[in-house]
């Protein structure tokens, strides 16, 4: 018998035990569609956060100062200005303040800045002016709002000129900001922005938290971070007390986690796969049993062992992989009814989709061939007087 008589005969007897053919193809269904999905999720997140991490601005360090006993004044970050190859920087001071316009009121967070900030972090008014450098001077009680905070506080009628209550002081609303959506996980338009020095009276500090500069290049990002490193070492001394970073630095950390989170998501549903892979193992080994009596027919009248393990294998691998196939198609329509119904990003992996058909097909062999070489062990006579 050739193989295409084989394959025929599998076909038939798989049409023939449709329910059972479909309870054997189920885990592998369900295995398929599981990795599918957690990957697509995994590397859609993945994705979510660098685009994030890039809106930041991929020429943009940030300076953070970690210690708490380390007094980093306005003077010591404008030292950073000196720095070669530093187009301008942003110190900032934040925190959360109760922002409130008659009866409405919100928690939101603020940051008290320079008027470099809005270029800096490449944000766009929608309405009115920015921080000035002599409202810093004058610690002036001005504010501009982020999109959020003035939709809460004003709905749909213009906030510049209003006036509005910061922890229960009366500040001026100057301008309002374009809206720049969220960012790793917190709203960058829930946000009131007002001069630095009036910041550090709200929060009684004069310690700069923070300083955004932005390099005059792209490709001088790493030396001007080695230089700014250099620098804070100079006015700081303690190297545990500040960190630099940059958004390649940022990406590559996110990426780490959500590599390992995707992968570990990925194991956890491949396991499905094994667990179908055993389902077809014992329906097939009840089907060798069903079926001993036409396997000492077929080997009476000469069939040789190799065509009757041909066989069985060959049913085993046509459900494993009529069962990826449908797995793949079941898991694409379920990664897109999850981010339509909660808006969360998917990326789909034509690699990760193969590699799972592949995966299931081996599977349909490896579980398929202790089944198979049972049935073509068979003793012909003691087949045919099986009841």
């Amino acid at each position: 018998m050739n193989g295409l008589q084989t394959l025929k005969m599998a076909l038939k007897s798989i049409n023939g035990n449709k329910v059972r053919a479909f309870l054997m193809m189920l885990g592998i269904i369900i295995g398929v569609a599981s990795v599918i999905v957690m990957v697509a999720i995994g590397q859609g997140s993945t994705k979510e956060v660098q685009d994030q991490i890039g809106s930041l601005g991929t020429n943009v360090l940030t300076v953070s100062v970690t210690g708490s006993d380390v007094t980093f004044k306005e003077d010591d970050a404008n030292q950073l200005k000196d720095v070669n190859g530093v187009e301008a920087i942003a110190p900032t001071v934040s925190g959360r303040v109760t922002v409130k316009n008659g009866q409405t009121n919100a928690q939101v967070s603020v940051t008290g800045t320079t008027s470099p900030y809005l270029k800096v972090r490449d944000l766009e008014l929608q309405s009115g002016r920015f921080i000035a450098d002599l409202d810093n001077d004058n610690h002036s009680k001005i504010a501009v709002l982020g999109s959020s905070t003035a939709q809460t506080l004003f709905g749909f009628g213009n906030p510049v000129g209003q006036s509005v209550k910061v922890n229960g002081t009366s500040f001026r609303v100057v301008g309002v900001l374009q809206s720049v959506g969220s960012s790793l996980g917190s709203s960058g338009d829930s946000t009131i922005i007002v001069p630095l020095s009036t910041a550090q009276r709200l929060a009684s500090t004069t310690t700069i938290g923070s300083v955004y500069v932005k390099v005059e290049n792209e490709n001088m990002v790493n030396f001007v971070q080695r230089r700014i490193e250099q620098k804070m070492f100079t006015i700081i001394g303690d190297e545990d007390s500040y960190s630099v970073s940059s958004p390649e630095d940022l990406m590559e950390t996110a990426s780490s986690v959500n590599e390992t989170m995707t992968l570990m998501l990925g194991g956890s549903a491949a396991i499905s796969l094994i667990v179908g892979g055993i389902g077809i193992m014992n329906i097939m080994l009840v089907s060798v049993s069903e079926r001993t009596k036409e396997i000492g027919i077929r080997k009476a009248i000469g069939a040789k062992r190799g065509s009757i393990l041909l066989q069985f294998l060959i049913e085993s691998m046509v459900l494993s992989s009529l069962g990826g196939i449908i797995g793949v198609g079941i898991g694409v329509i379920s990664a897109k009814i999850f981010t339509i119904t909660t808006g969360t990003t998917i990326a789909y992996s034509i690699p990760v989709m193969l590699l799972s058909f592949v995966f299931s097909l081996l599977v349909g062999i490896v579980f398929g061939v202790f089944p198979a070489n049972k049935a073509s062990k068979l003793d012909p006579i003691q087949a045919l007087r099986y009841e």
